[in-house]
């Protein structure tokens, strides 16, 4: 089995924008908001992660009901218990690969980002 990659953090409650460095040339503190393309991203892990769960949850309920020696009497059983099984292995892969590229996103996305304080700022 696979290791599932680092989630995206969602805003914890308290949480506080990075602290905002005022320099000669900033007159106005800047104004952060937690940026929602993270958000969008911290839901679509929330919402993947219980669809993934079920449908393994499925084909292991599937595999191991193939397995039993009630189930098949003919020896075609054990190819359809090899195909399960390759269903499951490509579910892992699957579920690896859709939450790897959620988590490298997230990664490569930043939190927090400058929001406009709606009056125009020459050094931005």
């Amino acid at each position: 089995m696979y290791v599932d990659p680092p989630p995206p953090r969602p805003r914890e409650l308290g949480e506080m924008p990075p602290a905002t460095a005022t320099g000669p040339l900033d007159a106005q503190p800047r104004v952060w908001e937690f940026n929602p393309e993270y958000q969008r991203l911290v839901t679509a892990w929330q919402e993947i992660v219980p669809l993934l769960d079920k449908a393994a949850a499925a084909l292991d309920k599937v595999y191991a009901k193939a397995r039993s020696p009630q189930t098949w009497d003919a020896p075609a059983g054990k190819r359809y218990v090899e195909d399960i099984a390759q269903w499951r292995n490509r579910l892992a892969l699957y579920r690896q690969s859709v939450l790897t590229s959620i988590s490298d996103e997230a990664a490569d996305t930043p939190r927090w980002i400058p929001s406009p304080s709606g009056a125009p700022h020459a050094f931005s």
